[in-house]
């Protein structure tokens, strides 16, 4: 069972992980809009991604006799100025997702709590992946600089990913 100041930290978790998957679709029609379909690509993916995190949350919650609080999220940025910039974000939110998964694991240690514990493990795991992954792309995009040849070459490179795979 789980303790009432972690069931309401995961709670907040859950929509903190579908507000990442809103900026990372906002950054698909984005993309999209800017004719960049490889690099929208990517962000499906990561918006997939971003889903499949909140939603093993929310089942996480319900196997430990929980109570899911659905709450409302809030509205994501819509543009951004350039491909790195939008990248740049992405990376920030990694970044700042990982320190809310850091802040969760210290509850449940705080709390005792083993099973919340294991469970963060994964996610602590994918965190690093997903930060790694994030910043090789705001790398290239730096590398690319304003040659629009160097960023159509990436935005095909990037439209290969599928869910599930490192960027």
């Amino acid at each position: 069972m789980l303790t009432q100041s972690l069931q309401d930290a995961l709670n907040k978790q859950v929509k903190n992980e579908f507000y990442s998957a809103n900026v990372y679709l906002a950054m698909v029609a984005w993309f999209e809009d800017q004719g960049l379909p490889g690099f929208a690509t990517w962000m499906r993916a990561q918006y997939q991604e971003e889903l499949t995190h909140g939603l093993k949350i929310f089942d996480f919650i319900l196997d430990r006799d929980g109570k899911v609080v659905i709450e409302a999220i809030d509205a994501p940025p819509l543009e951004w100025a350039s491909p790195l910039a939008a990248f740049e974000a992405a990376y920030e939110n990694e970044k700042a997702v990982s320190k809310m998964i850091d802040d969760l694991y210290d509850l449940a240690d705080k709390e005792n709590d083993h099973a919340t514990r294991v469970m963060l493990q994964w996610f602590i795991t994918e965190q690093v992946e997903e930060e790694a992954s994030t910043k090789l792309a705001v790398d290239k995009l730096k590398l690319a600089g304003s040659d629009s040849g160097a960023l159509f070459v990436l935005d095909q490179q990037f439209g290969s990913r599928q869910a599930g795979e490192d960027g």
